[in-house]
């Protein structure tokens, strides 16, 4: 469904992902005939990707060829200083405090207890997606971690109106690892993005230099498979 470009995300609720690429111009052909977008310069290294001229996600542009090659989600807040607070007094990190970009809206890099990376986002001038699940954009996030009742906890207590409130509408789910990573990988979020056909979905994935990780699966929010684009950043395609 579009969004309302005025409108802004409850605290909690995943607004936007991007992708930390080595090579962006190669990200662009990769997702733009995956999910047929479209992309546009944005703020300093950011690139903007539009489905249907709605931003739906955004591309950049690996500063540390160390660091590795992922997709990451934002959560939204109105205030990312005070949750950054939250989340460390909770038994979180802080990777990176809170900076604004420009006037869009100021960012924070965060971990769970557990390690898992998210980030936070107070909006400035962009909200968060202007589409989210129709095919082609965000569906869905799983934190894959190795305790679910802890991140039960901590999520439960740091997002809990966007989680448990009586308008809430989730779009965020928890799973042991092991249900579908080898029980080494550590705690992630993965991120879903929604297509008409999996199955097609893994053939166009396969036919762009991409792999699969794990083939179809069920789920209670739809049918599930985790790929790899072509630089090796993890996602999920989704059919509900």
């Amino acid at each position: 469904m579009a969004e309302n470009s005025a409108s802004v995300y409850a605290e909690g609720v995943p607004c936007w992902v991007d992708a930390q690429l080595p090579d962006v111009e190669a990200g662009k052909r990769f997702y733009g005939d995956l999910f047929g977008w479209t992309f546009e310069d944005w703020f300093g290294p950011f690139t903007r990707a539009l489905r249907g001229g709605e931003p739906v996600a955004g591309l950049v542009r690996k500063m540390d060829g160390r660091l590795p090659s992922v997709w990451t989600v934002y959560f939204a807040t109105p205030d990312a200083a005070a949750l950054a607070r939250r989340v460390r007094d909770a038994g979180g990190q802080v990777v990176s405090a809170p900076v604004p970009a420009g006037g869009l809206g100021v960012a924070a890099l965060v971990t769970d207890p557990e390690g898992a990376v998210f980030a936070l986002w107070q909006p400035g001038e962009h909200p968060g997606f202007g589409a989210r699940h129709e095919p082609g954009t965000f569906a869905w996030t799983e934190l894959y971690t190795r305790d679910t009742e802890a991140a039960n906890t901590f999520y439960g207590d740091l997002f809990h109106e966007a989680l448990f409130g009586p308008d809430a509408e989730p779009d965020f789910g928890r799973a042991p690892v092991s249900d579908v990573f080898p029980a080494e990988m550590p705690p992630h979020f993965l991120v879903h993005f929604a297509v008409e056909d999996v199955p097609a979905a893994l053939e166009d994935v396969t036919r762009l230099g991409g792999r699969v990780q794990a083939p179809p699966f069920r789920t209670s929010y739809g049918t599930v498979a985790v790929v790899t684009d072509d630089q090796g950043a993890s996602f999920a395609l989704l059919d509900r």
